[in-house]
């Protein structure tokens, strides 16, 4: 197994949460970017820069992902993407997607996008907070226990 991060919106706050677990399990990590972004120096860290573009970080963690492997994202649509190929997918805020949900939370998001797109001004998500770090920190423990051998 391999951890994927999509890091054109990874949380300061999870930077040495992640990086802690990584350490401890050993874990090769591959940050994909669409520019600079660093979790920590390591040599279990790769960080990738991609061309910039909406969809381009996305593309090339759906190319490099294998079945099992976990992707890190806030993105449901490349959640998706990372489930259609038996992967694992994390949210910022510790949801793990998954076959039963995710199709909820991708119907959800593009209704919500529709509203916006009629003109609606809707509330968008709340601020990341120490308690949604903490929901983060919970869930990739969780699944690195019940995922990861070494």
């Amino acid at each position: 197994m391999q951890i994927f991060v999509d890091g054109d919106a990874f949380p300061n706050l999870l930077k040495p949460i992640l990086f802690k677990q990584i350490q401890r399990l050993n874990i090769q990590t591959t940050v994909v970017a669409n520019k600079k972004i660093s979790i920590g120096k390591s040599d279990l860290f790769t960080y990738m820069i991609v061309d910039l573009g909406a969809d381009e970080a996305d593309h090339q963690i759906v190319k490099m992902i294998n079945e099992s492997d976990l992707v890190i994202t806030a993105d449901i649509p490349l959640a998706d993407r990372v489930i259609s190929k038996n992967a694992h997918a994390i949210d910022h805020r510790g949801e793990l997607y998954s076959v039963d949900n995710i199709k909820h939370y991708l119907a959800m998001r593009n209704l919500m996008e529709k509203i916006r797109e009629s003109g609606e001004i809707t509330k968008g998500p709340k601020p990341f907070s120490q308690k949604d770090a903490q929901s983060f920190a919970n869930q990739l423990n969780a699944f690195l226990t019940k995922h990861y051998k070494n």
